[in-house]
């Protein structure tokens, strides 16, 4: 679908010269950009165009376009591994107070669609439902994202059928990929689902998966996926708590020789497994070569009891409960790598809780407990992090936003900021079967910038983004803050008093 929004803007030129900005290693840098790659990097203004090779829309014959990234961040763009589309954006609005209902009472229901009424599935609906989510996350700098679409029940592929037309408007901007989820796919009950599996793969389904842990037969669930997955050469990712050790070595045991991608996630009841069993099963999961994806933002509704319907008539997702591990068990390293070093020893009490590379929360307290992020990666399993849901009956203010993943993995997952946001960036990318990105000559052009000066700086206060898609502009997002007040003019400031002061911008730079 053609950008008309941007059609005169510098992204649009054949060649893209990127001035100014800095790199997550501090260097200062003018990027070269063509044909959807990378084809230069050098030190500030020594690159324009090759000569003879006209850009549209730039001023001069044989000129590149240039756009001035001075004051902004520029980084490999991040990906969505693990989204809803679906059903985002469906929650109702809910009265004051509703999100404090106490546990005995999480029974109440909650409204499900405006009115109470259940989300419009109509085609259309369901189109411009997943393709204004698949906006909002480019618009975070996601250029590349997988749905779950559920199939099967009354719907058939209705679902996956919009998730697909979805994926064609957005072509040009971003990359929309698919995982048909069926419900059940064992005895006569998962007949249709069965069948239904094979098709959605037929059709398009870029991965196959769904959750073994809710078919009576969690095995046979397994199997069958496996078998469709191998007939049509597709990749698997499947739906896991990971709260049961023996289910878990059984899945681990049956993927560990299949020949294409494989990620699990949630996993996040790794962490209410006792600390010998936890570590176990981070070392089935690296032996099985499987990736991880994360979900540090809320759980995610298909893995509620019911599925989502059951997020609709629980309780509000919690804050993040307590990894079980004590940090100075778990070694801190890299994401996706094995050990790098042991973390401070004591360093785990926060609080009077613990934190083993998961989320804090209070020592043995109740709320969703979340992943153990440096006992996976200590254990050398690659790690990606998704955003899970987006404003849906599971986690009503899901942002969607993989820069506040990495955020929650940095600051509550005891990450350091680099780790954290490769773990939604290459670790999302090389989960979905992309090709890694540097910012170096020959790499895709799918970059991030963001005003800031350094990763830690971006994940605490990225309000500006421009997202860059195969080598084009392709979002924007401006912030401006201005402040008022009575400000004393001074050098380089725009201050002239009380009455008709300019106001200084932080986007100016007048304040940093």
């Amino acid at each position: 679908m053609p950008d008309r929004s941007l059609a005169n803007d510098p992204g649009d030129a054949a060649v893209l010269v990127l001035s100014g900005p800095r790199l997550a290693d501090g260097r200062t840098v003018d990027v070269r950009l063509s044909g959807g790659r990378i084809e230069a990097v050098g030190t500030p203004g020594s690159l324009s165009a090759p000569p003879g090779q006209p850009a549209p829309g730039a001023r001069g014959t044989g000129q590149a376009a240039r756009l001035d990234l001075t004051g902004y961040l520029l980084l490999p763009s991040p990906a969505e591994p693990h989204a809803h589309h679906e059903s985002a954006l469906t929650d109702a609005p809910r009265p004051p107070g509703a999100w404090e209902v106490p546990p005995p009472l999480a029974g109440a229901p909650r409204p499900p669609g405006p009115g109470g009424a259940p989300p419009d599935a109509s085609p259309a609906r369901l189109r411009r439902r997943i393709t204004e989510a698949a906006l909002v996350q480019l618009g975070h700098g996601a250029t590349v994202q997988r749905s779950h679409v559920r199939i099967g029940d009354v719907h058939g592929l209705a679902g996956l059928e919009a998730a697909l037309a979805a994926g064609r408007a957005l072509r040009g901007l971003a990359e929309l990929t698919t995982v048909a989820v069926p419900r059940l796919l064992t005895g006569r009950a998962g007949a249709d689902g069965r069948a239904l599996l094979a098709e959605a793969a037929q059709r398009g389904a870029g991965a196959v998966g769904g959750a073994p842990d809710l078919d009576p037969d969690p095995a046979g669930f397994l199997d069958a996926v496996l078998r469709v997955a191998e007939a049509h050469g597709s990749a698997v990712d499947l739906h896991t708590d990971a709260d049961d050790p023996a289910r878990l070595a059984r899945l681990t045991s049956a993927v560990a020789a299949f020949p294409s991608r494989v990620t699990v996630g949630p996993c996040t009841g790794l962490s209410r497994l006792p600390p010998d069993a936890a570590a176990r099963a981070a070392d089935q999961l690296a032996a099985a070569d499987v990736t991880v994806c994360l979900l540090p933002q809320g759980r995610c509704g298909l893995l509620c009891p019911g599925g989502l319907a059951g997020a609709r008539s629980g309780p509000p997702a919690g804050p993040p409960g307590l990894a079980a591990l004590p940090s100075a068990q778990v070694p801190a390293g890299p994401v996706g790598a094995g050990p790098a070093g042991s973390g401070p020893a004591g360093s785990g009490l926060v609080g009077g809780g613990l934190v083993s590379g998961g989320l804090v929360g209070p020592a043995g307290g109740g709320g969703e407990a979340a992943p153990p992020v440096r006992l996976l990666t200590a254990a050398g399993v690659r790690v990606a992090a998704g955003s899970g849901t987006l404003r849906d009956a599971a986690n009503p203010v899901g942002r969607g936003d993989p820069l506040e993943a990495a955020y929650l993995l940095a600051s509550l997952g005891g990450l350091d900021p680099h780790d954290a946001y490769q773990a939604v960036s290459a670790g999302a990318r090389a989960a979905l079967g992309r090709p890694e990105v540097r910012i170096e000559a020959g790499f895709p052009a799918e970059l991030l910038a963001v005003r800031g000066e350094s990763v830690a700086g971006a994940l605490s206060l990225a309000y500006s983004r421009l997202v860059i898609h195969r080598g084009r502009i392709v979002a924007r997002t401006s912030a401006v803050r201005e402040y008022g007040g009575a400000l004393a003019s001074g050098p380089g400031r725009t201050g002239r008093g009380r009455a008709g002061q300019a106001l200084p911008r932080q986007a100016t730079g007048e304040f940093t």
